[in-house]
């Protein structure tokens, strides 16, 4: 018996027509960019910055969506979930690259499950001490750590934070073990150190020039391969004999998997014409962020990227033992 394929095949052409028309006129409605921490941090200040010049770029407005909870997953996973079609994409730090060591139950593979649109911007960490801690170097802070060991205290900003694997890369490379002490977030932790109630903190620039600045906490030095601008006279914790140290909360754009590349491109374009706005770039100066080359500002370097960072950050988070459920 021979069958008619002819409305089939018409059925199946007027589907992908229908597609190729949907990708050439997106977007033709508002774009969410979901952020998977609070209004008002880092993250989301960033966001909100690039969110401005995207929309301009893409004709449509470009709306940051908040989805807090679990260091980030609650939102991976609602994007994931996603439909592909580019009206819902994603700003993550470098939490995407750690939460597969972290969490046991992680309902998202960030290899997997997502298209890379491209890097964003890096921003540093500090090593840094209260006020009157008793070294002032950081051959001071070597010897004092070695005979002191878990004596010291080190805060952080909880479980998966940015400063508490700051914190477990140092222990690690410095072949010590302190005594850590987690908190609800940056602040209080910064809080704990100003009030001298902990000795040490690893912490974003974006809050800590101003403190370093002012003499209101010691600083031993930068969490990045050169020395940093608003910070010149700090050498970086590499120049100092931790050879290959460097935390920068670097931060990627995402869409679903399976979105089609023609709108992951028009996505990529809208990012780096962000990236390479003059405001932009002055406010993110301000505060001592840098935006990526643009070289890195596309799927692939994304993507190598976050391989490299997720075998980086794989052993010493196993190592330290430290996970959620």
């Amino acid at each position: 018996m021979i069958r008619n394929f002819r409305p089939l095949l018409a059925a199946s052409l007027a589907v992908l027509s229908f597609a190729a028309a949907a990708q050439a006129g997106f977007p033709d409605r508002p774009i969410a960019l979901v952020v998977p921490f609070a209004a008002g941090g880092p993250t989301d200040v960033v966001a909100r910055m690039i969110a401005i010049p995207m929309t301009r770029q893409l004709g449509q407005t470009v709306t940051v969506e908040n989805a807090v909870g679990a260091g980030g997953t609650i939102a991976a996973t609602k994007v994931a979930r996603a439909q592909p079609n580019g009206y819902t994409i994603f700003l993550h730090h470098m939490g995407i690259s750690t939460a597969p060591a972290l969490y046991k139950k992680l309902q998202f593979d960030p290899m997997k499950d997502f298209e890379y649109i491209g890097q964003v911007v890096d921003v540093p960490m500090t090593l840094l001490a209260r006020k009157d801690f008793p070294a002032n170097t950081f051959q001071e802070l070597q010897a004092h750590l070695k005979r002191e060991g878990n004596k010291v205290s080190l805060a952080n900003a909880g479980l998966g934070a940015v400063s508490h694997l700051c914190g477990l890369l140092f222990q690690s490379q410095m072949g010590v073990e302190l005594t850590t002490v987690p908190f609800s977030g940056t602040g209080p932790a910064m809080n704990a150190l100003l009030g001298s109630q902990v000795d040490l903190l690893c912490d974003q620039t974006t809050q800590t020039v101003p403190l370093i600045k002012d003499g209101r906490i010691k600083v031993f030095g930068v969490t990045t391969a050169k020395r940093l601008d608003a910070l010149p006279n700090v050498p970086t914790l590499d120049e100092q004999g931790l050879k290959g140290f460097e935390v920068k909360v670097w931060h990627g754009m995402y869409a679903p998997k399976g979105t089609p590349q023609p709108v992951i491109d028009k996505l990529n374009a809208a990012l780096r014409v962000a990236l390479q706005d003059p405001e932009v770039n002055k406010r993110l100066a301000e505060l001592s962020s840098d935006i990526v080359p643009m070289d890195k500002v596309t799927p692939a370097a994304l993507r190598s990227h976050l391989e490299a960072e997720i075998n980086k950050w794989g052993p010493v988070i196993r190592k330290a033992g430290v996970y959620a459920d």
